[in-house]
């Protein structure tokens, strides 16, 4: 699993880690009992702060969707009831939404950017 973050966005780059790892595991790409990298090494990666990745990993183990112990690092669990990928659609396309009438823009240029980018 590859994660980005993009400083341009808007959106706190622990939360697109935390949405990236929500995402991975829900399409199986991060199966469960999958190790993550350490905090350390996934914010030099990213250059990130270690707090802004230990924070992303905090949120994670309260949502269900990661345990960490000290053995065995930080691992993908499948949390009960985790929502399903149209669950998760809606509410990425719910906060696009959101931010695009944020921006002044119109249904029209905002499907426009949506079709830029599932090119």
């Amino acid at each position: 699993m590859k994660i980005v973050v993009d400083t341009e966005t808007g959106l706190a780059p622990w939360r697109q880690v935390h949405d990236q790892v929500v995402r991975a595991v829900t399409t199986g790409a991060l199966p469960e009992g999958t190790r993550l990298p350490p905090i350390r090494q996934l914010a030099r990666d990213l250059g990130l702060a270690s707090g802004t990745v230990a924070r992303a990993y905090r949120e994670l183990e309260a949502a269900g969707w990661v345990t960490t112990a000290r053995a065995r690092g930080t691992v993908v669990t499948i949390p009960p009831g985790r929502p399903d990928p149209g669950a998760l659609l809606r509410t990425a396309a719910a906060d696009f939404a959101t931010q695009a009438r944020d921006l002044g823009t119109d249904l029209d240029t905002a499907l426009d950017a949506v079709r830029a980018a599932w090119s």
